[in-house]
């Protein structure tokens, strides 16, 4: 009993304190509730709820576990189609992220300092908008009688609608619009806290501002282009709002399909298995990156 107690004593203090909440939140908030997740999908959907996975037999437990959802899933080209949809649409948009996020943080990066805070509360400014209304402005500007179609018409630019809404082209530019901040943000968290004497060294042995940006800046920015391209690639991978409101039939993402088979079809096992697929899609690609720069590092020290 003494040791215990002071195993616990030791537990809340100090280093082991700090260290012991981020990882009691883990566990909590993330290990958990994606174990639920995992039981569930490995479980048979019952009249109005899921199935135990232990049953008893003559006083003893029996593990059964079901593993048709996965199955069904690899069988099934609409599944399979649709994660290489999502995986596609995510990755065009953390691309066009990065390519429109890039001048813009460097732009605040260089700065006057006394600008930077009113330049990054633009950047903050969408966040004070509820996220359904800013998709539904864009519902409005890309329709066929919307904004954009009605200046461009007026100005005898084209002479018929262009087709923007519930296509790639409405999906691509909610997405972009919608996660770019998030790209933003790290990289001006990057590029304000580089070493300009770099780049002046660079100059004074005569090296093109060109040149001198992509050997010096770019590298030294890497940390912030890795942050920002997961905090979008991630979520878009999963978005379910932006393809229900602005894409078509042609752009069906994996959040859609989990949303039909959570409530439409009420099939929870299925919808689990088809979560923790996706989640397998972005972990392991995630953790066999994070390894080789783990060995990068190590060769180079």
């Amino acid at each position: 009993m003494n040791k215990l107690t002071q195993y616990f004593r030791g537990l809340f203090q100090g280093n082991k304190l700090v260290i012991g909440i981020p990882y009691g939140w883990f566990i909590l908030l993330v290990a958990i509730p994606l174990l639920i997740v995992l039981k569930i999908s490995v479980s048979e959907m019952q009249a109005t709820s899921v199935s135990s996975m232990i049953s008893w037999s003559e006083g003893w437990p029996t593990l059964k576990l079901n593993f048709a959802s996965y199955q069904f899933i690899a069988s099934d080209a609409l599944y399979v189609k649709t994660y290489f949809s999502s995986i596609k649409y995510a990755f065009l948009t953390t691309v066009l992220c990065l390519a429109i996020g890039y001048p813009f943080a460097y732009f605040m990066a260089r700065s006057p300092k006394h600008l930077q805070p009113m330049l990054l509360m633009l950047i903050m400014l969408p966040f004070w908008t509820s996220f359904l209304l800013r998709i539904y402005a864009w519902k409005t500007l890309l329709v066929s009688n919307g904004v954009i179609n009605n200046a461009l018409m007026s100005l005898g630019i084209i002479d018929a609608p262009l087709a923007m809404m519930n296509n790639s082209f409405s999906l691509v530019v909610g997405m972009v619009y919608s996660y770019l901040p998030f790209m933003i943000l790290p990289l001006y968290a990057n590029l304000s806290k580089m070493d300009l004497r770099y780049l002046e060294a660079a100059a004074d042995l005569g090296t093109s501002p060109f040149k001198a940006f992509w050997l010096i800046t770019v590298p030294l920015s890497k940390a912030g282009i890795i942050a920002g391209s997961m905090l979008v690639f991630i979520p878009a991978v999963g978005e379910f709002v932006i393809p229900e409101l602005l894409g078509g039939p042609d752009t069906l993402m994996i959040g859609r399909v989990l949303w039909d088979e959570f409530f439409s079809n009420n099939d929870w096992p299925m919808a689990a298995a088809v979560a923790v697929v996706m989640i397998l899609i972005i972990l392991v690609p995630m953790a066999i990156l994070n390894k080789a720069e783990a060995k990068l590092k190590e060769a180079k020290s």
